[in-house]
């Protein structure tokens, strides 16, 4: 299958495309503050296929304070790392269980062969999901000896960051 057209879209896609995209702050979809949204378009027709919240400072602010009294809260700082891994794992199985839908949304948003997004994009997701799954039981902190006199215990702990912001690319998942 080339690109994914309007006519050949499966209607999973269709009610995903016509539904709101809002902005998912403190676990609820809503929109931005400013009530304003970007529109946008399939790259290979150049038609509009949604219109997005556009979110600004006002909503990064509210994001920010809510994911960080939520890291503080512990829920996720706290958890063990089994059930962190157990986590993310299930993240990858989800991206797999709908490779149809994502790889035609990821096609019709990006232009490129239905095919390609299905077979690579998708599935690399959801591997890197189930790669990173394995990290949280494996990071410990280590002792080492130090070449300065004196006795010193020396360590390193590894813990979450934190809230972090990224600017995720808009080509490749």
């Amino acid at each position: 299958m080339a690109v994914v057209t309007e006519e050949r879209m499966s209607q999973k896609v269709r009610d995903f495309i016509s539904s709101p995209k809002k902005l998912l702050i403190d676990g609820q979809w809503v929109e931005a503050d400013s009530g304003r949204t970007f529109e946008v378009f399939d790259p290979s027709s150049g038609e509009v296929i949604a219109h997005v919240a556009e979110g600004d400072k006002i909503d990064i602010d509210k994001a920010v304070k809510v994911a960080r009294r939520t890291f503080d809260a512990g829920a996720w700082r706290d958890m063990k790392p089994a059930e962190r891994a157990r986590i993310l794992w299930r993240v990858g199985e989800l991206i797999d269980e709908n490779n149809a839908m994502l790889a035609e949304l990821e096609s019709i948003d990006n232009g490129k062969p239905f095919t390609v997004a299905q077979v690579a994009d998708v599935p690399l997701a959801g591997e890197h999901f189930r790669y990173y799954s394995g990290w949280p039981s494996k990071r410990h902190g280590n002792t080492f000896n130090i070449s300065a006199p004196g006795d010193y215990h020396t360590y390193t702990l590894r813990q979450p960051v934190g809230v972090v912001g990224q600017i995720i690319p808009w080509n490749f998942p």
